[in-house]
């Protein structure tokens, strides 16, 4: 897993595969790279498996960017992890975008709305 930054956007690379492995690690990457109004990209393109631990790492990373009020936005995932993201519904709870450059336009844009606003769309209880 690598780390970038540039423009005042950390990058992070995950790895090939986010699992009961390697998600602690991917997580404490993610949480020391979001400090208060920090900008985080995490890159998903070299992952190829992603298991219900590496979902709760992302969660997480989500939970605190909120705590934080840090942006973070997730890129290049397809495939089987991207499915993974669909499936465990969290496709729609994390600001997911194709393309590397699309998240840094993302993260040049304004928010709208933070993480428990997504959580709770419409009005939704939960």
């Amino acid at each position: 897993m690598n780390e970038m930054s540039r423009k005042d956007i950390v990058t992070i690379m995950l790895p090939e595969r986010v699992d009961s492995v390697t998600a602690l690690k991917v997580q404490k990457s993610m949480l020391d790279a979001l400090k208060p109004g920090a900008q985080v990209i995490v890159d998903g393109s070299a992952v190829s498996y992603m298991s219900a631990a590496g979902v709760r790492a992302l969660a997480t990373a989500l939970r605190s960017a909120g705590h934080q009020r840090a942006r973070v936005v997730f890129c290049s995932f397809s495939g089987a992890a991207e499915d993974c993201l669909l499936v465990a519904g969290f496709a729609q709870l994390l600001d997911v975008v194709p393309s590397h450059a699309d998240a840094e336009a993302k993260l040049g844009a304004k928010p709208v709305g933070n993480h428990e606003e997504r959580l709770h769309a419409r009005g939704a209880a939960g």
